[in-house]
Order: structure tokens, then C-alpha cells, then sequence
């Protein structure tokens, strides 16, 4: 397949795992692993997360309403403190590959789920400093974030907004993403998906998919 074009996920992927700070808070708080997970996968599109993402609620509505989705399982967890501790380090390597392929002539496209915060592109508040963060962003050809365009992953729209703004065909786009639930619409699409497990293992799939030696340090 003639690929011209490279899709990233932020968090997770550009950067390293929030859920690895999820965990880090369950430990600190006596909590249940995957504690944060277990109420994000509650009711998905309609919970605190997907509406913080979409801007439809504010950090204060967030932390009530995460508080009670947390209460409603058995614990006490404020979303104040799971957007307090999230982070995430950047991956050189996957930002060394982005140089790469912008060299190479591909378009990039990033696609991130996010909350409004005043800081850009990432997750949260937390991610990396605005200007690191800033620095990334320019690398690529377009962003969506969903806190600014009102629909977040797994939507298809979300998708097909990029492919639109790259004028591209999704069977000509490799997209990746640290969560199998948002690599499932872009592979309906006609992207190929790769779901990301760690850097490495990334940017060996990614370079193998174009040919290309993407190598990690």
C-alpha cells in the first residue's frame, strides 16, 4: 500500500503512558488497580471524561461529577486528583520519527482527546511544559483536539475530519494509538491501525509498515 500519510494519538504515544500515573495515584490512595480506568469505561460517552473532553462541563463540574462516578463504585476519588497527576514524559525517539517522516515527505496528523486547559495539545494540564508540548504540535500538518471541536475518539467523525483537512483517503493513512477501543473506527475507515504498547515496539511497527528505519535509543 502506497501510505502518504502518518496519524499520532498524543498521549500514550507521543508521550508516555497516563495510565502509568493512574496507577501510581490508586497506589498512593489504597485504591484498586485500573481503579481510574474501570470509571472511565463506565459509560463511556456520556461520563465526566467524555464530556470534559468534548468541553461540555468545566474542571470544577469534572471533579463533582468524577467524584460521584467514583463513589458510585465503591470509593472515594475526586477529579481534581486524577487530573492533578496527569503526566506523562515525552518520547524522544517518537519525536526524532516525526522529523523523520516530515523529511521523508509524509503528512502528520495528530488526533488527541484532551480537556480544555489553556496549555494545547496533550490530554491534560499535566502532559509536559506548554512550550515542549508547542513544539511538538508544530511538527505536524494539522492537530484536532476534541476540547476544541466538540467530538473525541472513538467517533468516526473525528477521523474523517482529519483525512478532510489532509485531503487524504484513509487507505492511504497508518494511524496510532495507545487504546485498541480508538484504533477499531480508523481500521473501519481503511487506515491501518497500530496499537501502541511502548515506544519501541511503535516505532519498529510504523518503519516495517513504510519501509523505513525508525530506530529507537
Amino acid at each position: 500500500m502506497n501510505y502518504t500519510t502518518v496519524i499520532f494519538d498524543f498521549g500514550g504515544v507521543i508521550t508516555s503512558s497516563p495510565f502509568e500515573a493512574f496507577n501510581r495515584l490508586e497506589d498512593e490512595r489504597g485504591l484498586p488497580r485500573d481503579f481510574v480506568r474501570r470509571i472511565n469505561a463506565a459509560d463511556p460517552d456520556d461520563n465526566a471524561w467524555a464530556k470534559f473532553e468534548r468541553a461540555e462541563i468545566d474542571a470544577a463540574a469534572f471533579d463533582t461529577l468524577f467524584a460521584k462516578e467514583a463513589r458510585a463504585l465503591g470509593h472515594e476519588l475526586e477529579g481534581e486528583a486524577v487530573l492533578a497527576v496527569l503526566a506523562g514524559a515525552v518520547r524522544p525517539a517518537m519525536v526524532a520519527a516525526l522529523d523523520t517522516l516530515k523529511a521523508k515527505g509524509f503528512a502528520l496528523g495528530c488526533i488527541t482527546n484532551n480537556v480544555p486547559s489553556g496549555q494545547g495539545a496533550g490530554m491534560a494540564r499535566g502532559f509536559a511544559k506548554a512550550e515542549e508540548v508547542g513544539a511538538i504540535m508544530a511538527r505536524f500538518d494539522h492537530v484536532i483536539e476534541s476540547s476544541k471541536v466538540g467530538v473525541r475518539k472513538p467517533d468516526p467523525r473525528i477521523y474523517r475530519m482529519m483525512c478532510e483537512a489532509l485531503n487524504v483517503e484513509p487507505a492511504h493513512c497508518i494511524y496510532l494509538d495507545d487504546l485498541g477501543i480508538n484504533c477499531k473506527p480508523a481500521a473501519a475507515l481503511g487506515m491501518m491501525a497500530i496499537k501502541v504498547t511502548s515506544g519501541e515496539q511503535a516505532l519498529k511497527a510504523l518503519g516495517e509498515s513504510l519501509d523505513l528505519e525508525l530506530s529507537h535509543p
